[in-house]
């Protein structure tokens, strides 16, 4: 039987593996081009008004948005309370400081503690779109406005999105998009800017042209990545797990490069932030660009899928609402015991769900709290989640029919750790 994957490249098919090959052979290729010019545009023209530009991660983009207001030293930035470090470091890094705020059962920010922790210090509110579940952006707005904050929306989960028919990246002074291995659409790495504000523009296009294009050999441990990933890694993970050793051996040959470092999870900036988006990783993402639609359709019927089929009362799950971009369906399980028990039994049945929002308010779970200025028990509610979260995939390669399987098996399991 085939194998269920929650992360891993997902997004990943046949014709993505082989244009990254393709790609792989033309080097001359890599580094400029006019698909960097192209995306840009793409991105101006499906949120009219708005100036695009194209950086090798979401990373390197909120750190230019950042750098770009230059805002005083040591101001506030109220951030999700449940995030992953990429968000966090871009803070830290513009020498500001996270204030973090605790989430609610649908993963999105509470507006009590919102209004709790916000002082004069706050100068920018970071809306993340948690795995595409819409931030109530009426209710933003009219925070923002009232305390005199900075809106820039984090946008990596929910491309594609809306908000009363309002396009997710729109409803700010700024937003950033992610096109990282596990997000809506992938180049592998990739990101973007992308505000109305010509003045900010401006600022942004000139931290874009400073910075350097990445190297030719981290180019080509992206190219490499769709390609042993669809090819071999995934096929081999089925027996006794060897996909996941080969992965590791290319990781630590460096013939791979991992999605985040271990100096990121130390709060360091490596050099390669920020950097221009390579002309290889823009054909990647303009060919996945134009999937977008049947990507994100394919995600809301495996999400009402699991809305229509999961009715175990031991589990909060997200309000199935057409139009939404599920990137994943969350499951909040009762207690952390049961979570990890339940991922561990559907290993064993070859569904691999572990996708690193878990067990840490800031992910990955090996990330330094301590460097990224969060001490425990600051936001309880997200802490309590990570430990009992288990995110259902809802990618181009789950099909309705693994859907059913998978949903069954969720409420087979659940029940029996119920008793």
């Amino acid at each position: 039987m085939k194998a269920i994957f929650g992360s891993l490249s997902p997004n990943v098919e046949k014709d993505d593996a082989l244009l990254a090959f393709k790609i792989l052979l033309q080097p001359w290729r890599w580094k400029r081009g006019a698909a960097i010019q192209k995306l840009e545009k793409e991105f101006s023209r499906i949120f009219q008004k708005q100036q695009a530009f194209a950086f090798n991660s979401g990373r390197s983009a909120l750190l230019t948005i950042l750098h770009s207001f230059a805002l005083p030293q040591n101001s506030q930035v109220l951030v999700s309370g449940f995030t992953c470090n990429a968000a966090v470091n871009p803070i830290l890094w513009s020498h500001l400081k996270p204030q973090f705020i605790d989430v609610k059962e649908d993963l999105n920010i509470s507006f009590k503690n919102l209004e709790e922790k916000t002082n004069q210090n706050c100068r920018v509110v970071l809306v993340q779109h948690t795995f595409g579940l819409p931030v109530p952006m009426g209710q933003i707005k009219n925070f923002a406005s009232r305390h005199h904050l900075i809106i820039v929306e984090d946008v990596a989960h929910a491309l594609g999105g809306e908000f009363h028919h309002q396009k997710l990246g729109s409803f700010g002074e700024a937003a950033f998009f992610s096109f990282g291995r596990d997000k809506v659409i992938s180049s592998v790495a990739g990101g973007l800017a992308l505000t109305a504000d010509s003045g900010l523009a401006k600022k942004i296009k000139t931290f874009q042209k400073e910075s350097p294009f990445p190297s030719y050999f981290w180019i080509a441990q992206q190219l490499l990545h769709p390609i042993l990933t669809y090819f071999i890694i995934k096929p081999a993970y089925p027996f006794g797990e060897l996909g996941r050793w080969i992965l590791l051996v290319m990781q630590k040959l460096h013939i791979l490069s991992k999605a985040v470092s271990k100096q990121e999870k130390r709060g360091g900036q490596p050099k390669s932030f920020p950097q221009k988006m390579p002309n290889a990783l823009a054909i990647l993402a303009l060919h996945q660009l134009k999937k977008l639609n049947r990507f994100n359709k394919h995600r809301a019927k495996i999400a009402k899928i699991y809305d229509q089929e999961i009715k175990v009362p031991e589990v909060i799950k997200p309000r199935f609402v057409p139009g939404r971009i599920y990137l994943k369906y969350p499951l909040i399980l009762l207690s952390a015991s049961a979570t990890k028990k339940i991922l561990r039994d559907l290993r064993k049945k070859k569904i691999f769900l572990y996708d690193g929002w878990q067990n840490s308010p800031i992910v990955p779970s090996d990330t330094s709290l301590e460097a990224m200025t969060y001490t425990r028990n600051l936001c309880p509610e997200a802490e309590k989640i990570s430990h009992r979260l288990i995110n259902l995939p809802t990618h181009i390669n789950v099909s309705a029919q693994e859907a059913h399987r998978l949903a069954a098996l969720i409420n087979k399991l659940i029940s029996q750790n119920a008793r």
